[in-house]
């Protein structure tokens, strides 16, 4: 069956939380899994939304999605889209659904200017690794992820 990309709408909030829930599964993260679907409404649909999520669809039944957001780099003085979150379900793998849904993306990346379109990988993900390499994507290796969540965070912001 043919996939097509289409954007989510409000009324797809909870299956993207199933989403979410299904790649943290899979990624063996489930427990840090928190979010709501009110949350993913207002990072979505609220008066500013932070994000925006293509799903894959093989006729009415969602098969993957994407979330992803702008960001900006300064070297370039252009936007870029960030992929947050790539998924798709193990029963439509290997039907090209993923390379769909960062063909779109690739698209919405010219169409809006940007520069780049960059995510993260985990580096356990081997399959995932040969498969942005497939697509012509580079690994940056002089680059390492920090982040600040929780006690840290609110300790450093209380400074």
């Amino acid at each position: 069956m043919p996939v097509h990309i289409r954007p989510a709408t409000e009324s797809d909030v909870a299956l993207v939380v199933s989403f979410i829930s299904e790649l943290a599964a899979y990624e063996k993260l489930a427990h840090e899994v928190v979010v709501t679907e009110e949350r993913i409404r207002g990072a979505l649909f609220g008066p500013r939304p932070v994000a925006e999520v293509a799903l894959a669809c093989e006729g009415d039944q969602a098969v993957g999605f994407a979330l992803f957001f702008q960001n900006f780099s300064t070297f370039l003085g252009l936007p870029g889209i960030y992929l947050e979150d790539l998924f798709v379900r193990p029963s439509a793998r290997g039907r090209g659904v993923g390379r769909r849904l960062l063909a779109h993306l690739a698209r919405l990346a010219q169409e809006r200017g940007c520069g780049r379109l960059e995510w993260a990988v985990l580096d356990w993900n081997d399959s995932a690794i040969r498969f942005y390499r497939n697509l012509g994507a580079r690994r940056l290796d002089d680059w390492r992820v920090f982040r600040l969540a929780g006690e840290a965070l609110e300790q450093l912001a209380r400074t």
